[in-house]
């Protein structure tokens, strides 16, 4: 074209060229006067606006011209406090689970992503078995049937109510969120010396960088700090003696190879990261004052406190489902 040609416009608007008409309209300044525009409310509108934000003097204003209607860019503007923590929220992420100590209580939410990495690996080598047979390896059919089989979006529904559970819980006891340290590509560092193919795929579908970033941006949402801390033995140590755990079998609960009692390994985990990030010298981290915890008259049975509270992932994953008083009564309590 010889000419240019205007598709969309956007319009800038000063503080004295329009105004909000309560919480439901704007008034807009035109070359007619003030003309005022109904507002189709948006669910983030109205988040911010229960949540104590004000709505700023800058706005932005698109003509959306097929539709015939304005689509109106407000922004946000809310006073905060500088959030100082009273205690601290370890988070041991794990393939099946992920584990939560809150004042010395540990909890343990399954997530099963090692049946839903598996589940999809299975549905898709069989796909791939047959349509490769029948059309070759770059048929769209079954491009098609794996955009339909959505992995990523059942992960990643766990993952971000995973993250509002733990950061909500930090931010009601005005609390900050302890996170191992990993590498930019944990699961490539993990598969270096395993060989079976199925295992690799399982741990590099497994997570654990996702989970983490989900509790950093609600973190970062809620202005909550997060500390990071060496992951290194923090599974394989006794909190108390410093000595190693005997873990027999593939089993989670091990044995202080000096003290002989019981730990569950995502208790431990949890612990000594709370201890690491105590004992380091980041400005969030509240003094040690001590260990609080007290193993010396404890019975170690394997019904011990050294072993978290169990969550099923239906307990947690979706709020309307939760008929069962024991585990609503749990989270309630985390919640407290």
């Amino acid at each position: 074209r010889e000419y240019p040609e205007v598709r969309d416009v956007s319009i800038w608007l000063d503080d004295h060229l329009w105004k909000l008409s309560g919480l439901t309209s704007v008034e807009v300044a035109t070359h007619k006067g003030w003309v005022r525009v109904e507002l189709e409310l948006h669910k983030q509108y109205l988040r911010h606006v229960n949540s104590g934000w004000r709505v700023a003097s800058e706005a932005r204003i698109k003509l959306y011209r097929k539709a015939r209607r304005l689509i109106v860019y407000l922004t946000f503007k809310k006073t905060v406090e500088v959030y100082e923590p009273k205690g601290l929220v370890p988070v041991d992420v794990n393939e099946n689970g992920v584990a939560v100590l809150v004042e010395g209580e540990a909890y343990l939410f399954e997530t099963r992503f090692k049946d839903i990495v598996l589940g999809y690996y299975y549905r898709k080598k069989r796909v791939q078995k047959r349509y490769d047979k029948l059309y070759g390896a770059r048929c769209r059919a079954k491009t098609k049937i794996f955009r339909k089989l959505k992995e990523g979006k059942r992960k990643s529904d766990l993952r971000w109510k995973l993250a509002n559970i733990i950061v909500r819980t930090a931010r009601e006891r005005q609390y900050a969120v302890v996170l191992e340290k990993l590498g930019k590509n944990p699961a490539r560092e993990m598969i270096n010396h395993v060989k079976d193919d199925q295992l690799r795929h399982r741990i590099y579908q497994a997570s654990f960088k996702g989970i983490q970033r989900a509790i950093e941006e609600k973190a970062k949402e809620h202005g909550i700090p997060v500390i990071y801390v060496n992951p290194k033995n923090t599974s394989k140590l006794c909190p108390v003696h410093g000595a190693p755990i005997a873990y027999s079998d593939g089993s989670r609960v091990g044995k202080c190879s000096i003290g002989g009692e019981s730990w569950h390994r995502d208790v431990i985990a949890c612990i000594n990261l709370l201890l690491k990030a105590r004992l380091s010298d980041g400005s969030y981290a509240p003094s040690p004052g001590g260990s609080t915890i007290d193993v010396t008259r404890m019975p170690f049975g394997s019904n011990a406190a050294h072993d978290p509270t169990q969550i099923p992932r239906e307990a947690w994953a979706r709020w309307k489902s939760l008929p069962q008083k024991h585990y609503a009564t749990v989270l309630n309590r985390m919640n407290r």
